[in-house]
């Protein structure tokens, strides 16, 4: 049974297993990684995972462009499958083409509905944060997260060109 887990330094060998399948560079929406350091060493790895979890107290400032936000690893039987961000507030930025829902599912787990329980279980900590809708976007091409965000309720505002591409826009009221 898949669950949510706060990122931890337990997960690293996980981790890495994931980011070779994924390919070294590649974006993964969700995650936080481009702003990690060397996450190959143990202690690079360790200052990534505090800077995800100190960028969701809103007693610490965050860097320019950024916004407080909450992240979590999907986990099961201690394997990284994925993660999911819950991004407080919109900047200009996350308006036009981020969301406040970032998700991504490692290639090896996906087609199992991780990304869909991860939305559906981010959603309820988006009502505790008090906001009444969530923004959530996609790739115009990625017809899976369509898929996902429309299985969580989300309506399709517009397509838009944006600073990501082609960006479909979803709306989901709480």
């Amino acid at each position: 049974m898949p669950e949510l887990a706060v990122p931890t330094v337990e997960l690293h060998d996980s981790w890495l297993e994931s980011r070779d399948e994924w390919g070294r560079g590649a974006h993964q929406d969700g995650t936080g990684i481009r702003w990690a350091g060397d996450v190959d060493s143990k202690e690079g790895f360790a200052a990534w995972v505090e800077m995800l979890r100190q960028q969701s107290d809103h007693s610490i400032p965050v860097a320019p462009g950024l916004v407080h936000a909450d992240y979590w690893w999907i986990v099961e039987d201690g394997n990284y499958l994925g993660a999911i961000s819950l991004r407080h507030e919109l900047n200009d930025f996350l308006f036009n083409a981020g969301g406040h829902i970032g998700y991504s599912v490692r290639p090896s787990a996906r087609r199992r509905g991780l990304a869909t329980w991860a939305v559906s279980a981010v959603l309820g900590e988006a009502r505790k944060l008090g906001l009444t809708r969530v923004l959530v976007t996609c790739d115009d091409s990625n017809a899976a997260s369509a898929r996902t965000i429309e299985r969580s309720g989300g309506v399709l505002e517009d397509v838009r060109e944006t600073e990501l591409g082609q960006t479909r826009r979803y709306w989901i009221t709480l």
